[in-house]
């Protein structure tokens, strides 16, 4: 490993073919990414909060460069003895490091000070970098930029103090290489321009709830009934306001007692499992609900479904195919425009405005996002002309919009249906529905309501001030209607009845 060298005047000593500028270079590198790795290890095995993105940094980027730092190394070597042994005889070696050589000391001296300052900013980029990966603007606004409407419902959402990481990656190398094959066929997607619009829920690709939900929500502590009030307007004239209070039926139980009420369903005693005939899982054609304690099981299939589902397609329910968007809610039209009027953003003293203001929201010709700021306003000039709070009617309206429909990425509650309840999807409905019959008939019952939830007070503000504990008859708002039609049938979060 080690030759005689010419010089320009002076023989130069027998040297390691190592004794180059691009093996010096390479040693920098990898002692740097050496040092990244240990200080990022030492993070990920002392840290409180695991990070799934340590795993990139860590496991990867790390040792991408320690790797790249070696070949360099090598290299290196490997093209100063392939130098030599061309030009040895007749040309100055200007590659080796020669600390005889005033001027390249003064270089090595340069390049010693450049290494220790590339030492340290590794060891900085490499904590920043770490922390910045972690960040919800990393994922929302850098990584999937694409993906703003999720963004903007995340960050409205009841889930938006926990990391998106958490729920989306998961801890470990495994998991973080997983997401990022994952994200690169996303990224080129991205790149390209030929993502789905809108962007498939990936509901298929999703960690196990015990992996994520039951982290802060496990079944052992689920207990009790929850107060819940649903405020609503008519679409009448005078914009009439109804609300409903309910006890929901999560848990009827104690705390440590066994689970009742809907939280039933994730039971450790009993097993629920469904086959859906679609991707999005909202047609389900069969289930088997099974006793662990004694191996019994019932296997209920609607009237369309014939023989067994195919093997690996039957899926355990667990807490997302009901919370399916703990994180990412598309509100309704309806429901957008409700809240708005609650808080005073859409001012009800103009008539119908409810109806006016979501026909003025899913107008057929607004193609862009950037168009429907002045259809709407047009929309709504057109129908109240010039009345004083006309102007606050407008803002109200095109805010809303903006919160709720994302034309250009063609995404809001009609192609992201929420399962939690049944008014605007099928949700409870989809087993729900007396169309599962066990081969003896029994069958799962959609009108056994109070077994989910008991109405306690109903109908106009007046009517609010009486509550009754044992539950009341649920009175349609709008008048009767029809009992063979499910609730989804008629609302369907926008113009009812298109």
């Amino acid at each position: 490993m080690s030759t005689e060298t010419p010089s320009t005047g002076t023989p130069l000593k027998a040297r390691s073919h190592y004794n180059n500028w691009i093996s010096a270079i390479g040693a920098v590198i990898a002692v740097g990414a050496l040092f990244s790795f240990a200080l990022l290890t030492w993070m990920d095995l002392t840290g409180s909060n695991k990070n799934p993105y340590s795993g990139i940094f860590t496991y990867l980027v790390a040792p991408g460069f320690l790797i790249a730092g070696l070949a360099m190394i090598l290299f290196g070597a490997w093209a100063q003895r392939r130098w030599l042994e061309k030009h040895g005889e007749t040309m100055p070696d200007k590659w080796r490091l020669n600390f005889d050589d005033p001027v390249a000391r003064r270089r090595l001296i340069m390049f010693g000070v450049a290494g220790v300052g590339f030492l340290l900013l590794s060891a900085f980029g490499s904590y920043q970098t770490f922390h910045y990966a972690e960040s919800n603007q990393f994922c929302g606004q850098v990584c999937h930029e694409a993906m703003n409407p999720e963004f903007q419902t995340y960050q409205r959402g009841a889930h938006a103090r926990v990391d998106c990481v958490q729920c989306h990656v998961g801890s470990g190398a495994a998991a973080f290489v997983k997401a990022k094959l994952n994200g690169t066929r996303q990224l080129y997607g991205y790149i390209l321009d030929n993502y789905n619009r809108p962007i498939d829920t990936p509901v298929h690709n999703l960690r196990p709830a015990r992996e994520t939900c039951e982290k802060c929500h496990w079944p052992e502590k689920f207990h009790g009934n929850i107060d819940m009030a649903f405020d609503h307007y008519l679409s009448d004239k005078k914009n009439t306001a109804v609300s409903i209070r309910m006890l929901m039926h999560v848990n009827s139980g104690r705390a440590g007692s066994p689970l009742a009420g809907i939280h039933w369903h994730v039971s450790p005693d009993s097993t629920v499992e469904y086959y859906a005939a679609d991707a999005d899982r909202q047609d389900v054609v069969w289930m088997r609900v099974t006793n662990k304690k004694d191996g019994s099981a019932r296997i209920y299939r609607n009237e369309e479904f014939k023989g067994e589902p195919p093997a690996g397609a039957v899926r355990e329910m667990d807490c997302i195919d009901c919370h399916n968007r703990p994180a990412h809610v598309f509100p309704t039209a309806n429901d957008a425009v409700e809240r708005a009027m609650a808080l005073g953003e859409i001012p009800t003293k103009f008539p119908n405005v409810k109806r006016v203001a979501v026909q003025a929201m899913l107008q057929k010709d607004i193609t862009k996002d950037a168009e429907a700021p002045q259809k709407i306003a047009d929309f709504l000039r057109n129908k109240f002309k010039d009345d004083p709070d006309l102007p606050a009617l407008i803002a109200g309206v095109q805010k809303t919009f903006a919160a709720t429909i994302y034309v250009d990425r063609k995404a809001d509650w009609r192609v992201y249906p929420n399962n939690i309840g049944h008014k605007d999807w099928p949700g409870c409905f989809r087993c729900h529905d007396d169309k599962h019959k066990t081969a003896t008939g029994e069958s799962v019952k959609a009108s056994d309501c109070t077994s989910c939830h008991s109405i306690i007070a109903q109908g106009k503000i007046a009517e609010m001030a009486t509550i009754s504990p044992t539950g009341l008859e649920f009175k349609h708002p709008g008048g009767e209607y029809d009992e063979e039609l499910t609730c989804a049938d008629c609302h369907n979060g926008g113009i009812q009845g298109k």
